[in-house]
């Protein structure tokens, strides 16, 4: 029997449109369209300002532009939107180590097994959605379902900037009343065949029969009757290995206390070494980015002599880096910090072909190693929360 998964879809809304209303704060609530100018262009995205006066994507400009004459119209900056794009991917890596782009503002994750450590698939979710909204000030939508079929369908169903979820159980007659339009892969044109042939809902590709559909419709389509009960054997796949670890957080409130400073940088090396070593990866270089209530941002970075996945050895360079960026900027003076950040980057496997050992093994490490290996059993068996290391006090979030 197959192990029950929890797979995610996250999709961002009117993408190139909410980047570009993020990046020019004054188009935020109005009609924005993304897309080429003259007789051929075509709309790439349109916010949803636009979309509420019957534009869409791939409607041509000059017709949209006729829909919505007060919208503003940009030619799309593809730079700027793969630039976003490898961010957001960065944070989808934080949870999973298996995410799988489908295009530049949509990726699957598979974060079964996650739950004693994450929480479980919605809880999952919204940390996502909060993470991205906070770090990138990008809205997005994430489905969550028992394979990726459900999880697009949720996704779909939660828009705009909105979290669903679709259970395992008494999926079928949960989907049953679905629309024909809603089936992956059927397109307006396909729909109309469909249609016509009696076929209004997926409750009525539930009781196909399979020669009539192949009949009709091509031996491909025979796999949309289990789709329309919600069964998707296809399996989540990276198609890259994460590049880097990272954790950040903005400060509901300004954090001018050094100690809780160095605690919060110890709380992310504590996350983030736990990543770590839970996907078999050792890092080779740690960053700290800062920004202070003016919202200038700066980024400090240390290259290893010995690879870390340690709680320890991540936090001491982490701390280290954040006082080295005090005395420069405010000549070891207490910083209020907007925001702290740290970054594990530059992983290698910890075992097997690509590993890096040190030839000699520094005590002091090994002794981390034995900290960090008990305190993850703790948390594999009890939960996230259940252990960690003590510290000046707790964090404010926001």
């Amino acid at each position: 029997m197959s192990v029950p998964r929890t797979i995610l879809h996250v999709d961002m809304d009117a993408f190139y449109a909410s980047v570009e209303q993020r990046d020019r704060p004054e188009l935020r609530g109005k009609p924005v369209i993304v897309g080429g100018s003259g007789g051929r262009g075509v709309v790439a995205s349109a916010s949803y300002e636009a979309r509420a006066k019957g534009v869409s994507s791939a409607m041509p400009t000059v017709m949209a532009l006729r829909r919505c004459p007060d919208a503003t119209q940009i030619k799309p900056r593809m730079q700027r939107y793969q630039e976003c794009s490898r961010e957001i991917l960065a944070i989808l890596e934080e949870f999973s180590p298996l995410v799988e782009p489908v295009s530049i503002d949509e990726a699957f994750l598979d974060v079964t097994g996650c739950e004693r450590l994450l929480g479980d698939g919605p809880t999952i979710a919204r940390a996502i959605r909060r993470k991205v909204k906070d770090a990138l000030d990008l809205p997005c939508s994430v489905g969550v379902g028992p394979n990726k079929f459900c999880a697009k369908l949720a996704s779909e169903m939660a828009k705009p900037d909105g979290l669903a979820v679709l259970n395992a159980n008494g999926l079928a007659e949960t989907l049953a009343e679905f629309p024909i339009e809603r089936m992956w892969g059927v397109g307006p044109a396909g729909a109309l065949k469909f249609r016509a042939a009696g076929y209004r809902t997926f409750a009525d590709l539930q009781r196909a029969d399979e020669r009539d559909l192949a009949k009709r419709f091509g031996e491909g389509s025979v796999r949309l009757k289990a789709l329309a009960a919600g069964l998707d054997e296809r399996v989540v796949t990276a198609d890259r290995e994460a590049k880097s670890v990272g954790q950040e957080r903005t400060f509901a409130s300004d954090l001018e206390d050094p100690e809780l400073q160095q605690a919060e940088l110890r709380r992310y090396a504590e996350q983030i070494g736990e990543r770590l070593r839970r996907h078999g990866r050792m890092a080779w270089e740690i960053s700290v980015k800062i920004r202070t209530p003016e919202y200038r941002t700066f980024s400090r970075s240390r290259r290893l002599d010995e690879g870390a996945d340690t709680t320890g050895a991540i936090g001491d360079v982490a701390c280290g880096l954040l006082e080295e960026f005090l005395r420069g900027f405010s000549r070891g003076r207490p910083q209020p910090l907007r925001l702290l950040g740290v970054t594990a980057s530059a992983l290698t496997p910890k075992e097997g072909p690509g590993a890096q050992r040190p030839l000699f093994e520094d005590p002091a490490r090994e002794r981390d190693r034995r900290i960090d290996r008990a305190a993850d059993s703790v948390r594999n068996r009890f939960g996230k929360g259940a252990v960690r290391r003590g510290g000046p006090g707790p964090s404010r979030g926001g």
